[in-house]
């Protein structure tokens, strides 16, 4: 297998998943700021241009970060951070598909209509009209998740998961680019800094690491 990875919260989601799990896979550093991954051989697999990609021994695709952590999370470490059983797997995907529209959806929206905007109007549609109120969707979101987390220690309660590192991903991407998490969520707050102790965080954080550049 090959994973083709980049700048970006999306690929960290499978470099945190990788670091925590000690699943090994082949890498490919992608530059998304020269549109490496616009480029035809890069779409030819994954066609909408998205990193991270994984790129199977039979050559088939996986793209999305989400799916590429579920399914090694099924072929490789046996559930180790989706859930032991079909309950603690649903309640995982339950809180992922919360954090995605709560937070994920419009806080990538807003960066794409704002800050980043001279990069990524001109590869898709973007709102800058809306950046402003997809802002204050994504803070709101957010503190819907802060009642979620409570106490914790994680979001999933006893159990670090996948939903942790989506989250985490997100929220370390929010700070860098104008939407930083509001210390009034205490909840949110104490659980970063507990994710961000752990030795995943660190090691997701360089998003070349792990990779053979070409000679």
């Amino acid at each position: 297998m090959k994973l083709y990875q980049s700048l970006g919260p999306n690929p960290r989601v499978v470099l945190m998943y990788l670091a925590e799990t000690g699943v090994q896979v082949d890498r490919r550093f992608v530059d998304i700021m020269a549109a490496e991954n616009r480029q035809p051989d890069f779409c030819a697999k994954s066609p909408l241009g998205h990193t991270p990609l994984l790129e199977l021994d039979d050559g088939g695709c996986i793209a999305e970060s989400i799916a590429i952590c579920e399914y090694l999370d099924e072929t490789r470490t046996a559930h180790a951070l989706l859930g032991a059983t079909a309950e603690e797997r649903a309640q995982t995907r339950m809180l992922v598909r919360i954090i995605d529209q709560q937070a994920v959806v419009p806080m990538t929206l807003a960066f794409r209509g704002a800050e980043g905007l001279p990069m990524f109007q001109p590869r898709m549609l973007c709102l800058p009209d809306a950046a402003g109120d997809l802002k204050r969707q994504a803070a709101s979101g957010m503190a819907a998740i802060d009642k979620i987390v409570g106490i914790g220690p994680w979001i999933a309660g006893d159990r670090f998961s996948l939903a942790d590192i989506l989250l985490f991903s997100f929220v370390e991407f929010g700070a860098m680019v104008g939407q930083p998490l509001d210390p009034a969520l205490t909840n949110l707050v104490a659980w970063r800094d507990r994710v961000a102790a752990r030795p995943s965080a660190a090691d997701s954080a360089n998003h070349k690491q792990g990779v053979a550049e070409p000679a």
